[in-house]
């Protein structure tokens, strides 16, 4: 049998803030990469290394803000216009606070909710390789956290339904 923490297996409880951990901070460093970008055009991040490998060429690209679809609805400089970024710390966090409720309709909007993010990370997987031409180690990285999350909320899921089948 294993342990579980209110319902919730260790091991998941364990990938899900190790995951939304990691995206967290992934997230809060593209953020500050491309604000320092901005502020220096000459400011050069740990995760640039090279022409056809820089992330800070990525997150200040057109697709680095509301996955470059949102100025085409609103202005360029609008509020509304965020970076990636922003949109990944408050997902890893919405993640993690709903994380802690074993209620059906919460497990629903985290797997919803993670088809969403994975959507979005192919869609900017596209972007980075056939337009960008470029390869962004931040990036894949939230990829994978984000295939990852996936894997972890359907398995809660369907956890969620074997036990309520247990119970009648």
């Amino acid at each position: 049998m294993v342990s579980a923490v209110h319902g919730v297996p260790i091991w998941e409880r364990t990938a899900r803030i190790t995951l939304c951990i990691f995206g967290f901070l992934l997230s809060v460093y593209a953020l500050h990469v491309e604000l320092s970008r901005e502020k220096n055009p000459e400011y050069r991040a740990l995760c640039d290394l090279g022409d056809s490998v820089s992330c800070s060429k990525v997150f200040t690209s057109r697709w680095g803000r509301g996955f470059g679809l949102v100025q085409f609805f609103v202005s360029k400089d609008s509020a509304l216009n965020q970076p990636n970024s922003v949109l990944g710390i408050l997902f890893y966090t919405l993640q993690l606070g709903l994380g802690l409720s074993v209620s059906k309709r919460a497990a629903f909007f985290l797997v919803f909710s993670s088809w969403v993010s994975v959507a979005g990370s192919l869609y900017l997987a596209c972007v980075l390789t056939i337009i960008l031409q470029d390869f962004c180690v931040v990036c894949v990285s939230t990829y994978i956290v984000n295939f990852a999350l996936l894997f972890t909320n359907l398995k809660r899921s369907r956890g969620l339904k074997e036990a309520k089948e247990k119970t009648g």
